[in-house]
């Protein structure tokens, strides 16, 4: 058995020793590893420093069919790719906010965003735990439904159906803002 398959059951069950020999171990690895997407040093560290919390904190819920080490590695380049796609998502937003004359349009476009995230968050938040588990694994992380099924030791029958229920729990608690919405789309489309 590889050492870090065995220091992770040791870490399922609490034991911090095992969970700091991991992250010692791989921590710089991993940073460097994240430089081949981040040009930052700082954001790369952030990021494998979140890697590690978030795996401490969902450590008896996850479950590793591969190595420790593979797992680390694909975690973290899902995590470079999620960051780059976010970082893409602001320049974007930005751009069109500078590029925007109607400052009305931004006051606007920004409230209509924050409200609009909000409420969205709070339904996420309010999805059964495990449903919860597989919707930010697939719309954050950006893993495919195999992926989720292999980390969480689930079919990917169960991660369709919870996917399934999770957007029709969405679309259902989101009815009423429908029109905030459609306003929102139509707001930033005159923007830009």
């Amino acid at each position: 058995m590889e050492k870090g398959n065995y220091q992770f059951i040791q870490i399922k069950k609490g034991d911090k020793e095992s969970f700091e020999s991991l992250f010692k171990t791989y921590y710089a690895p991993l940073c460097l590893f994240a430089r081949n997407y981040i040009p930052n040093n700082d954001d790369c560290e952030e990021l494998v420093q979140a890697f590690f919390l978030n795996l401490w904190e969902k450590r008896k819920e996850l479950t590793i069919t591969s190595s420790v080490k593979n797992y680390l590695f694909s975690s973290v380049r899902n995590r470079c790719f999620n960051y780059l796609k976010h970082q893409r998502i602001k320049q974007t937003y930005q751009t069109a906010m500078l590029n925007s004359s109607e400052a009305d349009n931004f006051d606007s476009i920004a409230f209509l965003e924050i409200d609009l995230m909000e409420k969205i968050n709070s339904c996420i938040e309010s999805l059964p735990p495990k449903r919860k588990e597989i919707f930010l694994l697939s719309r954050e992380q950006g893993l495919k439904y195999r992926e989720i099924a292999e980390q969480l030791g689930i079919s990917i029958k169960t991660v369709e159906a919870q996917m399934g229920l999770a957007l029709k729990d969405l679309r259902d608690q989101l009815k009423d803002y429908k029109g905030l919405l459609i306003s929102f789309l139509v707001l930033r489309k005159k923007s830009q």
